[in-house]
């Protein structure tokens, strides 16, 4: 009885050899996501534009800055996950449409107006384009 104990502990103890192209399975990530957030920074910044009540206005800011944090979060894990070598082959300016998104959302924590948040949505909008081309290949 006791060998067979033995013999269970020392598989459990195995080490186990995973391979996988991402860290879950095809399909988790998704520009959507830093869209969503995205969104939600414009439009605080257009309610902030609407709003005369100072308190509204400072609980807005507070809000659309971690809302504009997520929208980095989201888009650096798909750009340093998602996104291949083989995907900046075939979009060489891939690097440059990332730092540009994440640099706008950075922007949007310092800014209240919606104009920038509807760049910072632009910007999403066209990795999104090529994320979907690199879904269908």
């Amino acid at each position: 009885m006791m060998s067979r104990l033995l013999v269970a502990i020392d598989r459990i103890h195995q080490p186990v050899t995973a391979y996988a192209h991402c860290d879950l399975p095809c399909g988790v990530y998704d520009p959507a996501q830093a869209r969503v957030e995205a969104e939600s920074v414009r439009g605080i910044q257009q309610k902030f534009q609407d709003s005369d009540d100072p308190v509204f206005k400072q609980r807005a800011v507070l809000i659309k800055e971690e809302r504009a944090d997520l929208v980095k979060h989201h888009l650096w894990v798909l750009w340093t996950d998602y996104f291949k070598p083989n995907h900046l082959e075939a979009y060489p300016d891939l690097h440059d449409k990332f730092w540009t998104a994440t640099k706008l959302a950075g922007d949007a924590k310092k800014s209240q107006d919606p104009t920038q948040g509807q760049q910072l949505l632009d910007a999403i909008a066209e990795i999104d384009r090529i994320y979907q081309e690199t879904k269908k290949a």
